[in-house]
């Protein structure tokens, strides 16, 4: 079963980190990187720029419309993402559990099942 272990940062969470506790995130990405890859489970994963780059496009009076900023309603965005292979639901549970940002107040990690892919070798 393949799911999406997407990563929701919170901007003033992030801000108010040290630099010792971003350090220690990137740290711990990296070795939970080295997990997943060691078991095989990791498919791919990507990091997001800096919501300020980002622009939203949503339906308007029957076409689509472009407008400036990374939200669609939240003081949350996706920071990144791991696409995952695992055998159960609880396996990428466990796995969102291991990534180091849900250590920390204002980030999440949704789970997410996958229903279609394509594009990838898998």
């Amino acid at each position: 079963m393949k799911y999406l272990l997407i990563m929701n940062v919170n901007q003033e969470t992030m801000a108010a980190l040290t630099d010792e506790e971003r350090e220690a995130i990137g740290n711990g990405h990296q070795k939970f990187m080295d997990t997943i890859k060691q078991t095989g489970e990791l498919i791919v994963t990507q990091a997001l720029a800096d919501p300020s780059n980002t622009v939203v496009v949503r339906a308007g009076q029957g076409a689509p419309v472009v407008t400036d900023g990374p939200f669609v309603e939240s003081k949350e965005f996706m920071g990144g993402f791991y696409l995952v292979e695992v055998e159960s639901k609880d396996r990428a549970v466990e796995l969102a559990t291991m990534i180091p940002d849900v250590r920390h107040d204002g980030f999440a990690v949704e789970v997410r099942p996958v229903m279609f892919s394509a594009g990838l070798e898998m």
